[in-house]
């Protein structure tokens, strides 16, 4: 059976599955305002409901890449964006390495695309939930067990049941915000954990690293009424890092530096006339941006980076060898455990009540040297600052080698290319999956009445002059946008947002504005609906 002939043969088992039904006429923007405040509404509940039979001893597997992935941990959401992610990416690749082979500009061919994603994005439910669950990181509570008098490993199934459920739900309410709402939702969870982070990272007063707030406002505080830094001291080599990243003005600098290019980027573009064949007088403009293809691709590079990562330190908590230490302190003790394999080196970290040895808290295997180091993502000045990466805790108590300068710059050097090479890479297949291509935006154009001055009315003649920016411009804006990526991620943000998520974030928030007045100009003039529908 040819290729075509077995995605038509599960055409069937694809339609059939549960789908939110389209609007058959325009949509008020007040209502779809509704839509998109209730989704968000059940997000954050949903967000906050803790899986029932969860151990406060369960570790966060992706807790460098919680930010963009939209998910909370311990929560339904604990998978969040990640399986459509996943699946997206799976698809695109073949896809766009014509290993499938299927016309996107086939109406039909494009629902089974569309179809088959959404199928798979369950199958990475279950692929990303199990390894965590079976794999020691979602522990059943011992205690629940015990007092139900059931086995550990029904608490486990059920755990299992929970996070499929959440991860489930998420592909449903990302449709209904897609179809009834404004912008998507998966932009939408982005920017809503992204902004809960950021608000996080301004008035938080609970305490963090250094015994000072998470917030910068009770942070500074606490700084100034506490005299923690001197005038002497303040340009010392000592005293600049207290200010720029204990103090966290660095992370605020950075923070806003991001904020103001992306609107920059987003704001550049090349606009190309159009006017209407039939209507005289009517004009508009096809805008090519600078990122034409959004940063979305950028989730799609760390999401690779987060799933090679996880690959590694299931891997080494299996056939690496362990070795552990034990540091107690302030009624706190801090096992740390080692592995060590061909893969590098990993360190995890689980605390526990000094008095009572009861579980507080744990994290996952994190790569501190090796091939997995040098693969995973920057988080910060704490990736690259050669005194902070050697700092790492549990490397001196486990014996493990601080890391040298040329360890350091190497790290950088990949995580450079990954975000420069995936940019340009996920940008262009974006581009082709999600009907932006030359080909496309022509058809588009010229279905809806509209031509450009000067050119032949027909698609071929329109699909010539997109050929000459939409390719270029892919690319310049894949580069672009891994530029920038690289440079929030080495800087860092307020709240631990992570320089990728905010510039998700940013751009998002920046292009639903767009959508948003798109939206309003429809309902004033309703002759404009299809010319939007069409062009943007």
């Amino acid at each position: 059976m040819n290729q075509h002939g077995f995605f038509y043969a599960i055409e069937p088992f694809v339609r059939r599955l549960p789908a939110v039904e389209r609007p058959k006429g325009h949509v008020h923007f007040k209502r779809k305002l509704s839509w998109t405040l209730a989704i968000l509404l059940l997000y954050f509940v949903l967000g906050n409901i803790p899986l029932f039979g969860l151990s406060v001893a369960s570790t966060d597997i992706f807790s460098a890449y919680r930010a963009f992935f939209a998910g909370s941990f311990g929560s339904m959401m604990l998978l969040g964006i990640g399986p459509i992610v996943t699946a997206s990416i799976v698809l695109q690749l073949l896809v766009g390495a014509e290993i499938i082979k299927l016309d996107l500009s086939d109406p039909r061919d494009q629902a089974i695309y569309q179809g088959t994603q959404k199928a798979l994005v369950f199958v990475m439910v279950a692929v990303e939930a199990l390894p965590q669950v079976m794999g020691g990181y979602l522990l059943p509570d011992p205690g629940l067990a015990s007092t139900l008098g059931v086995s550990l490993g029904i608490i486990s199934l059920l755990i299992f049941i929970q996070v499929f459920v959440g991860g489930s739900l998420i592909v449903y309410m990302d449709e209904v915000v897609s179809k009834w709402g404004v912008g998507s939702g998966v932009g939408l969870f982005i920017v809503a954990g992204i902004s809960q982070q950021l608000v996080t990272g301004i008035i938080n007063p609970a305490t963090g690293d250094a015994g000072l707030p998470v917030g910068i406002i009770p942070k500074w505080i606490d700084i100034i009424r506490l005299q923690l830094i001197s005038f002497d001291t303040i340009f010392t080599s000592e005293g600049l890092r207290f200010i720029l990243v204990t103090g966290g003005i660095l992370a605020l600098i950075s923070t806003v530096m991001i904020i103001l290019l992306v609107v920059l980027v987003e704001s550049t573009r090349i606009e190309i006339p159009l006017a209407h064949s039939r209507v005289r007088g009517a004009r508009g403009r096809f805008p090519v941006k600078l990122v034409y293809a959004s940063v979305l691709p950028m989730i799609l590079v760390r999401a690779i980076q987060a799933n090679i990562e996880m690959m590694g330190a299931l891997l080494a908590g299996k056939i690496g060898t362990m070795t552990t230490a034990t540091v107690t302190g302030q009624g706190v003790t801090t096992v740390y455990t080692g592995y060590s394999s061909l893969l590098g080196n990993f360190i995890s970290e689980a605390k526990y009540n000094a008095a009572t040895g009861a579980a507080m808290s744990g994290s996952s295997p994190q790569p501190v040297s090796g091939l997995m180091y040098y693969m995973s993502a920057l988080r910060g000045p704490s990736d690259w600052m050669p005194g902070m990466v050697q700092g790492s805790a549990g490397m001196v108590e486990l014996g493990f080698q601080s890391l040298v300068g040329w360890q350091i710059l190497l790290h950088v050097l990949v995580d450079a290319t990954f975000l420069i090479i995936g940019g340009i890479i996920f940008a262009i297949f974006w581009i082709e999956t999600t009907g932006m291509g030359p080909k496309s935006v022509a058809t588009k154009i010229h279905n809806s009445g509209l031509q450009i001055p000067g050119y032949r009315r027909n698609p071929a003649s329109i699909e010539r002059l997109m050929e000459r920016y939409i390719p270029k411009v892919t690319v310049i804006g894949g580069v672009i946008i891994g530029l920038l990526t690289l440079i929030a991620s080495l800087l860092g943000t307020l709240g631990g947002a992570g320089g990728t998520g905010l510039l998700l974030a940013v751009s998002i928030v920046y292009r639903l504005y767009e959508q948003i007045a798109s939206e309003q100009i429809q309902e004033m003039y309703p002759m404009m609906q299809k010319f939007f529908g069409a062009t943007v």
